[in-house]
């Protein structure tokens, strides 16, 4: 655990705190999400099974939240790139999160692990 509390630990501001925002608002989704350190980056899992991670663009320098199964969605503000399965999510460092389309997108990636 150690490793992982570093790296959230290691994040600049405004990015550390929207990354530790961010873990509590996806641990809170569901009792069997759980937060790993996968490939250097802070994964979590739904039973084990990789959900969502958390990362910052390299081109646009922005924190964003990767769905693992982003493939099966079609909201506007999720982006593909070059990607054959995840999706990710981009937020504005100088805005808010937006709580509400955030915890849209976990419930219904929560709703296709359970239905799968």
């Amino acid at each position: 655990m150690k490793q992982l509390d570093d790296f959230y630990f290691k994040q600049e501001e405004p990015i550390q705190g929207i990354f530790l925002a961010l873990k509590e608002i996806i641990l809170k989704q569901d009792k069997d999400i759980t937060n790993v350190l996968k490939y250097g980056m802070p994964f979590f899992c739904y039973k084990g099974k990789m959900f969502c991670y958390l990362w910052i663009h390299k081109k646009f320098k922005q924190p964003y939240i990767g769905i693992a199964e982003g493939k099966h969605f079609d909201e506007p503000f999720l982006i593909q790139e070059a990607r054959s399965r995840m999706k990710i999510m981009l937020l504005d460092p100088n805005e808010d999160l937006p709580l509400e389309r955030i915890e849209t997108v976990l419930q219904k990636a929560l709703e296709l692990y359970k239905n799968s």
